[in-house]
C-alpha cells in the first residue's frame, strides 16, 4: 500500500499516522484495518496517485497546496477539504467529532457537532442567542450578513418553522461549502444571496424597509471583523431594515479596550438611543452586541429571569448565564431596556 504514496511527486508527510491517510483517500467514515479495503477501490485510488503525476507543470503547484505534507493535518486536525478563491483558503477540518470551518488561519469561523448538527457548537453562536430572552418567537423576516458553516441559518430553521431566513454571504465558495460539509438544507424558508453585506442593506432600503424583526451579523474574514461592516453607514442601514421593534445583533471580536469595538459600540449607541447591550462570550474574546429599536418594550428582570430557566430547559444553552452577565456588564444602560 505504501507504494501508492511513492508514486506522487510529492510525499505526505511520514509522521502521519496510515489511518489519518486513508481517511483521507477513501470516502468512509473509518477503518479499523486498513486490509478492509476492497479490491475496487485500492484499483480507484492507484488511479487517482497516478493521474496526479500526469497532470501538467502548470497545474502542480495547486496539488501540491491541497495534497501537501503540512496540510493533510491540521490546527490539530485531519484536513478533510482545501481550496482557494480569490479572498484566500478554505479549509475544513475534523477534530474529535467536531468539524470547522478556517479561512487560512487559527481561529474558527464555524463548527459543527458531527452527532447533532443542528446543535450549535460554538460558544460565540450560542450567546448570539441571548435576543429568544427578548423575543418569544420569530415567525417572520430575519436577515444574517455573514454565513460561515450556516450555523446560525440552520438554528432559526430548526427551531422557528414560520421563520423566513436571508442570508448574504460575500464568498460563493463559503456558500459550497455550507451545503456541503455543513449541512445547510435546501429549503424554501432560506434565500442565500452571494453579495457584500454593506452594498446589500444599502441597496434594499426602499424594497425592505423595516422588513425584519431580526437582524445577525456575524461577518469575518481571516484576520477579523470584515472591514466592510465597520462603519456608521452600514449599521445606519440595517436600522433602517428593521422593524421598529426589531433587534440587531452582532458578534464583535476583540474585547473592549479595541478601539473598533468602542467605535462600533459608540455607533450603536446613538443609532438606538443607548436601547443597547453587550454580553461578553464566556473564555473567548468575542462580543455579542444586542441592540433595540425604538418600539422595543422595556421588561422586568424578574420575567427575564423566569424566561431564562424555561429557555435554558428547551434548548440546552446557557440563557441564564447570559442574562446574568447582561446585568453585570451593562449598569449603565441597561435601564433602557430592563427594570427590576
Amino acid at each position: 500500500m505504501g507504494e501508492i504514496f511513492k508514486q506522487t511527486r510529492f510525499a505526505f508527510a511520514p509522521e502521519l499516522k496510515f489511518q489519518h491517510i486513508l481517511k483521507f483517500l477513501f470516502p468512509i467514515q473509518a477503518l479499523k484495518n486498513w486490509h478492509e479495503i476492497k479490491p475496487d477501490i485500492f484499483a480507484e485510488s492507484v488511479t487517482f496517485t497516478r493521474k496526479l503525476t500526469e497532470m501538467p507543470h502548470s497545474q502542480d503547484n495547486k496539488f501540491k497546496r491541497l495534497f501537501n505534507a503540512h496540510t493533510m493535518y491540521k490546527y490539530d486536525g485531519l484536513l478533510i477539504h482545501q481550496d482557494y478563491d480569490d479572498d484566500g483558503a478554505l479549509e475544513v477540518v475534523e477534530t474529535d467529532g467536531v468539524r470547522s470551518l478556517h479561512f487560512g488561519s487559527m481561529p474558527r469561523q464555524s463548527s459543527m457537532l458531527l452527532s447533532d448538527p443542528n446543535q450549535l457548537y460554538l460558544e460565540y453562536a450560542r450567546t448570539m442567542t441571548s435576543w429568544m430572552l427578548f423575543k418569544e418567537t420569530l415567525n417572520d423576516d430575519a436577515l444574517l450578513i455573514g454565513l460561515g458553516g450556516g450555523s446560525l441559518a440552520k438554528h432559526l430553521l430548526h427551531q422557528f418553522p414560520d421563520c423566513q431566513v436571508k442570508v448574504v454571504e460575500y464568498r460563493k465558495s463559503v456558500v459550497k461549502i455550507a451545503r456541503s460539509h455543513f449541512g445547510l438544507p435546501l429549503d424554501a424558508r432560506l434565500k442565500v444571496v452571494v453579495d457584500d453585506g454593506a452594498e446589500y442593506v444599502r441597496k434594499r432600503l426602499d424594497s425592505e424597509r423595516e422588513l425584519y424583526s431580526l437582524i445577525m451579523v456575524d461577518a469575518f474574514d481571516a484576520t477579523g471583523m470584515a472591514d466592510a461592516i465597520c462603519n456608521w453607514s452600514f449599521f445606519e442601514h440595517c436600522q433602517q431594515l428593521l422593524k421598529q421593534d426589531g433587534m440587531l445583533i452582532i458578534n464583535c471580536w476583540g474585547g473592549v479596550q479595541r478601539p473598533q469595538f468602542q467605535q462600533i459600540a459608540l455607533w450603536l449607541g446613538k443609532l438606538f438611543n443607548w436601547k443597547l447591550l453587550f454580553v461578553p462570550v464566556q473564555g473567548r474574546g468575542n462580543i455579542i452586541g444586542l441592540a433595540f429599536n425604538e418600539k422595543t418594550p422595556t421588561y422586568r428582570l424578574k420575567d427575564l429571569r423566569t424566561r431564562a430557566i424555561v429557555l435554558e430547559q428547551l434548548h440546552q444553552i446557557e440563557f441564564t448565564r447570559f442574562l446574568r452577565d447582561l446585568v453585570k456588564h451593562n449598569s449603565s444602560v441597561l435601564q433602557n431596556i430592563i427594570h427590576k
